[in-house]
């Protein structure tokens, strides 16, 4: 299909100089070409597509329609070949020197900590980027090479990602101090039926309220939301703040704060899980360093269980 294709990125360099400027000047000056040179690029463009890209008067550019949608796959196609001249680079050289790793709110409150404390004492010359992503932002960027290893939520079959359970913790409803389930050893899911949610925004917790919705589900209900967070401290400030009830994992416990109660839930199915996950295709030099660390790290961590699954 390709080969029907008889422009190339000089031709799409100048349709998306013009397209973001809206004037053959400037986008001729920006390109370091004459007016004229750059009029017969896009009529030659124009004639390749089959379209019209731009509505033209004496006065004004404007982007057709066609011109509008083309645009938008031009600028991804810029996108994906600046990406993949960076992966050329990357494995060339072997990328010794830095590692690229996500995370979401349960991973960096539980296992990630250690594990990265440790990889720096074994590899310090490494450069350790971290960013923060929620899970389902986190398969596209393992995707497209964006990141080296994710951790997130799990458990995860995604096609051409490989992924790694890192650790198994108990889920825990968090409540006001003063709330009629606080002295409980443990709360079921049904007994929740009639509280108010407090929960992570969807925008940044797809994964964990599908999770939390299928609980309820199971148990007969479907969770009255009140409020929703972007963040763990939100959804913890709400709570204190007697606004309602959450879920979270044990891991919730590494926060010190004495205005909420946190009460296990009573559920062989509320186990939180998270996956470390990497492009099954692509792994640079520093990742399979990094990838021996946690591997080695959780075959020690297995002679202590408790480390993995917290119990409080």
């Amino acid at each position: 299909m390709a080969s029907n294709i008889r422009f190339d990125l000089r031709h799409m360099r100048a349709f998306v100089a013009v397209a973001e400027s809206l004037h053959f000047k400037k986008a001729s000056e920006a390109l370091f070409i004459t007016q004229p040179a750059l009029s017969r690029l896009i009529k030659s463009l124009e004639d390749e597509v089959g379209a019209e890209l731009f509505s033209r008067t004496t006065r004004q550019v404007s982007l057709s329609e066609a011109g509008r949608l083309f645009l938008v796959e031009c600028q991804q196609a810029f996108t994906h070949i600046q990406r993949g001249v960076q992966l050329a680079q990357r494995a060339a050289r072997g990328d010794i020197g830095r590692i690229s790793i996500a995370y979401n709110d349960f991973s960096i409150n539980s296992s990630l900590p250690h594990l990265l404390e440790v990889f720096k004492e074994e590899q310090p010359a490494v450069a350790i980027e971290l960013t923060y992503m929620p899970s389902h932002v986190q398969i596209d960027a393992i995707r497209n090479g964006g990141i080296d290893v994710g951790f997130l939520f799990g458990p995860l079959q995604e096609e051409g990602i490989t992924a790694l359970s890192v650790s198994h913790e108990r889920t825990v409803v968090l409540l006001p101090k003063k709330h009629r389930l606080a002295h409980k050893r443990s709360i079921r899911i049904e007994d929740l039926r009639d509280e108010k949610f407090i929960i992570g925004s969807q925008s940044g917790w797809k994964s964990f309220r599908s999770f939390v919705f299928d609980l309820c589900l199971k148990s007969g209900f479907i969770p009255q939301v009140v409020q929703e967070a972007t963040s763990s401290t939100g959804i913890l400030s709400l709570v204190a703040a007697n606004m309602g009830i959450s879920l979270y994992s044990e891991s919730v416990r590494n926060f010190i704060r004495k205005d909420i109660a946190i009460v296990p839930v009573e559920s062989t199915h509320a186990t939180i899980e998270i996956v470390a996950a990497w492009n099954t295709a692509f792994q640079s030099a520093s990742f399979r360093l990094f990838h021996h660390t946690l591997e080695q790290e959780l075959s020690r961590l297995q002679l202590s269980p408790e480390l993995i699954e917290p119990t409080g």
